[in-house]
């Protein structure tokens, strides 16, 4: 796993946090992980929904999209 270290970060921003984890029970190392994997995670969802509907759009103008693997497939022992 990687670590970062973040320079010039506002006292009460630090301070902020601080309070937040320890409401929570948790440490400002936990509480700062959560809060980056969640940001992340919930970006990563955004990306994976617009992709779906961008392949569902696709699919409703285009109509089913192909099996390239299996084209390609046929295409290689067909060819030798």
């Amino acid at each position: 796993m990687a670590e970062v270290k973040i320079r010039k970060l506002p006292d009460w921003v630090v301070e902020h946090h601080k309070r937040k984890a320890e409401r929570a029970g948790r440490s400002l190392e936990e509480e700062l992980r959560i809060l980056l994997t969640d940001d992340a995670s919930a970006k990563r969802q955004y990306w994976l929904k617009r992709a779906a509907k961008t392949r569902e759009a696709i699919r409703r103008r285009r109509g089913t999209i192909p099996n390239l693997t299996e084209i390609i497939r046929e295409e290689r022992e067909r060819l030798g």
